[in-house]
């Protein structure tokens, strides 16, 4: 009896020394553990979520756990979207993470938005025989421009599928630097084919540009006789010049009142005292679009659609470089809207035919050149013509240096009898400093030196 009776006492030691084990155990478990626990309710939503996302793909799941992972960074982080500093969801754009009304720490997925594509916008308007021209003006963005650009061609019916064509020829490293958009030619108010026949042919698209391109918000306007000798990033840049009522800008007609065509021949209202030439034009289409122009017509505003039509009707009889001319009218009776850039910034034969008479382009060299009056076409001005030979028949991808700088700068030597060919710093300066630069940002900074 006393040896059974130390037997069952030994057991109930046992068994009381397991309870007070298993005891112990559960009192770490709940002490250490309930810091993390989540509230019983959250982890019923969350089993049936996850039991949700693996019937239905096991790939989201993980996508969902990555998102989450992503939320957890701080405000800065990529997966976070910014909002309210008190936790509201922000009412435009993304918005912070929303307070769960559970307790816990439940983090739901976060959908990162893709950010708008930084472009530059470039509109010309093609007519007539100007295919060539106009491709090799893109051409001269593309050689020398950092950003990528998108082209807003408008072009008549028969020139559309050439554009198409051509500009799917060019080599996919070409390619990837810009997207295009072709438009046909339309005029949203007033008699199309009168619009169509104002000084050349299709010119006067460009008036509309504001009203057909209603998503854009910036835009540099060429025309097809353009050529860029430096980046079109610089005079994109030139829109954060602008002042709260600056909309659009242009730069001179003429430096020198007494030999300027609009200072002596003018029988319309203009800018300034020379006028201002459209050939270049920077413009904030959003500003222009919500601006009331004044004018001659009524004593109220007018919006720039309601105005083109009157405007032109007004006018008519008494302008001689069409579009150009409605610019001037409209931009005189609006002055503090316009943005005057320098004149090497629209380089043309004016500019040195009666001597040299542009400071910026003496000092710094020709920004973009504006080759009118036909000059890359004829030998009046070779000086003109052999930078666009040289651009037009550059191959893409080859040399710049040996390719396009050292031909225009061999071929100079035989204008510099000429009236422009006798400044060749004006037109080789920047194109010389350009070629370095655009070296540096593409080929210099992507090369890691060796280890």
């Amino acid at each position: 009896m006393p040896h059974r009776a130390a037997l069952t006492m030994r057991i109930h030691c046992r068994v009381l020394l397991i309870a007070l084990c298993l005891g112990l155990f559960l009192l770490l478990y709940f002490l250490g553990g309930n810091g993390g626990a989540e509230d019983p309710l959250l982890k019923e939503v969350g089993a049936d979520r996850d039991s949700e996302d693996h019937r239905s793909s096991p790939r989201l799941s993980d996508d969902r756990r990555r998102d989450a992972k992503l939320a957890r960074k701080s405000s800065t982080g990529e997966g976070e979207r910014p909002g309210r500093q008190d936790g509201r969801a922000a009412r435009r754009g993304g918005s912070m993470k929303a307070k769960s009304k559970f307790p816990g720490n439940v983090l739901l997925p976060v959908t990162r938005r893709r950010l708008p594509e930084d472009l530059m916008h470039l509109a010309v308007v093609a007519c007539g025989n100007r295919l060539d021209e106009t491709l090799t003006m893109l051409k001269s963005a593309l050689l020398f421009s950092l950003k990528k650009i998108k082209f807003h061609i408008f072009a008549e019916d028969p020139l559309a599928p050439q554009f198409e064509e051509r500009l799917n020829q060019w080599p996919q490293s070409i390619s990837d630097r810009f997207k295009y958009s072709i438009y046909p030619i339309s005029f949203s108010v007033g008699d199309a084919d009168e619009w169509k026949k104002l000084f050349k042919p299709c010119a006067a698209q460009r008036l509309f540009l504001p009203v057909i391109l209603k998503d854009v918000d910036s835009l540099l306007y060429v025309d097809t006789d353009v050529l860029f000798l430096r980046p079109m990033d610089d005079v994109w840049m030139l829109l954060k010049s602008f002042n709260q009522t600056q909309l659009a800008a242009m730069a001179p007609e003429h430096e020198v009142p007494k030999i300027g065509w609009y200072s002596r021949f003018a029988r319309h209202p203009f800018f300034g005292v020379t006028g201002v030439n459209s050939g270049v034009m920077l413009m904030n289409l959003t500003r222009i679009r919500s601006t009331l122009f004044k004018s001659s017509l009524i004593p109220g505003g007018l919006s720039w659609e309601d105005l083109l039509h009157p405007l032109y009707q007004k006018y008519k009889n008494h302008i001689t470089w069409g579009d150009q001319d409605l610019l001037n009218i409209i931009f005189h009776y609006n002055p503090e809207t316009l943005f005057i850039f320098p004149c090497q910034w629209n380089y043309r034969p004016d500019h040195c035919m009666y001597g040299s008479n542009c400071k910026g382009a003496e000092d710094e060299g020709v920004s973009i050149l504006h080759g009118n009056r036909g000059v890359y076409h004829d030998d009046k001005q070779p000086a003109f013509k052999v930078v666009y030979d040289a651009m037009h028949d550059f191959p893409f991808e080859d040399n710049m240096f040996q390719s396009l700088f050292y031909p225009i700068q061999n071929k100079f030597l035989d204008t510099v009898n000429t009236l422009c060919g006798r400044i060749p710093q004006v037109f080789l300066k920047q194109i010389e400093k350009t070629m370095r630069k655009v070296f540096e940002e593409r080929v210099v900074r992507h090369v890691r030196p060796r280890k």
